[in-house]
């Protein structure tokens, strides 16, 4: 029997946190003040999703997300549910421009693996019952390679780098499985490690191994996870610079990594920043093999509601298909509205409004 595999990414697509509304906001609160159980608050969450699945719909997206709207964080939430981690309230946030984020972080605390009763795979089952067959259920999940970042190896359970390589691996070989089986075909793995290494000074990151090896092995791990995965299974690697209350955490253009991980990682898909002067130019892009995994550029920014001039973004469409074929090119915002519960500096009017923009400049560059 033939598989049928979806063309993903998508000419206008988007990263996937949406900002949340005040009901979850309201319901989250009461929920730890102990007003109001568990069940409560999720069937808050859930016809808040059933409401901007719709509103996604309605702005003419082919891929769906439910906004990360069971999240607290865009990666703690999934890490400190594995079978080794758990999460813990540090000293301090991590430092971004001009504020420090909510502490919170993951650390091991014994062999990790994967849960097979993960509770993202029950809100992956009940979101794609909500899309039905009117769009693309994507599942954005951390990169392995958050796993990386300085503190959350615990090196007395792990005492070499290549053991714990090994585990969060199969871990992630585990959950990719996991996910396809419950019927997701389109998973995005959001990387702010990666992106993190393109910066001239290193972010989150203390290591003894020099820039180069860590390159090899963020790659060693991100191909290792993909390989011998199911061929109608479509993966992005989304790389970040820090989304944190409209704030970024760094800078740095991508040709540090461009020659290893644009030419060389097994993904469908690059989902790249590019709103601004911070992502550098284009000229990485000419190492993404001709034919090879789409490009989606983030020309649009996530971080307030100002849309972006038109004909600007089709000139550095066009720019960058100097790089790459333009039917290798698709458009997005930088990241998503929402990496945590905060929420960028704008309104849910305006992240609609900016979504519905984005299909437009979609129809006009491709028809």
């Amino acid at each position: 029997m033939t598989k049928t595999i979806i063309k993903a990414p998508f000419r206008a697509d988007h990263v996937g946190s949406l900002l949340r509304p005040p009901s979850i906001h309201d319901a989250r609160k009461k929920f730890v003040e102990g007003s109001i159980s568990a069940e409560q608050l999720r069937d808050v969450e859930t016809e808040e999703i059933k409401r901007i699945v719709d509103k996604q719909i309605e702005a003419g997206l082919q891929a769906v997300t439910d906004g990360e709207f069971r999240r607290r964080f865009w990666h703690t939430d999934f890490m400190e549910h594995l079978d080794g981690v758990e999460g813990y309230i540090p000293d301090h946030g991590y430092k971004f421009e001009g504020v420090e984020t909510e502490a919170y972080d993951v650390r091991t605390i014994g062999k990790v693996s994967f849960n097979p009763d993960h509770p993202h795979l029950k809100d992956f089952i009940e979101f794609k019952e909500i899309v039905g067959d009117r769009a693309v259920a994507k599942m954005t999940l951390p990169s392995p390679n958050q796993f990386f970042n300085s503190g959350i190896r615990n090196e007395e359970i792990y005492p070499t780098i290549e053991e714990f390589t090994q585990d969060i691996i199969q871990a992630y070989r585990d959950a990719i499985q996991a996910f396809y089986d419950a019927g997701c075909r389109y998973i995005q793995l959001d990387d702010v490690y990666i992106a993190g290494l393109c910066a001239p000074e290193l972010p989150f990151a203390k290591s003894d191994l020099e820039r180069e090896n860590l390159i090899n092995l963020a790659l060693q791990v991100a191909n290792g996870v993909l390989e011998d995965k199911p061929e109608d299974l479509i993966v992005t690697t989304h790389l970040c610079r820090g989304n944190y209350q409209s704030a970024y955490a760094f800078e740095g253009p991508y040709d540090r990594i461009a020659p290893s991980f644009f030419a060389k990682e097994k993904v469908d898909g690059f989902f790249l920043e590019y709103d601004d002067e911070r992502s550098g130019d284009f000229k990485p892009l000419e190492h993404v093999p001709a034919g090879g995994p789409q490009v989606v550029l983030g020309v649009f920014t996530s971080k307030n509601g100002e849309l972006e001039d038109k004909e600007a973004i089709i000139t550095r469409v066009k720019e960058a298909s100097n790089y790459v074929p333009l039917e290798q090119i698709c458009i997005s915002p930088q990241c998503g509205f929402a990496s945590t519960h905060h929420g960028n500096k704008l309104t849910e009017e305006q992240q609609w409004e900016k979504l519905k923009f984005i299909v437009d400049v979609s129809k006009e560059i491709w028809g």
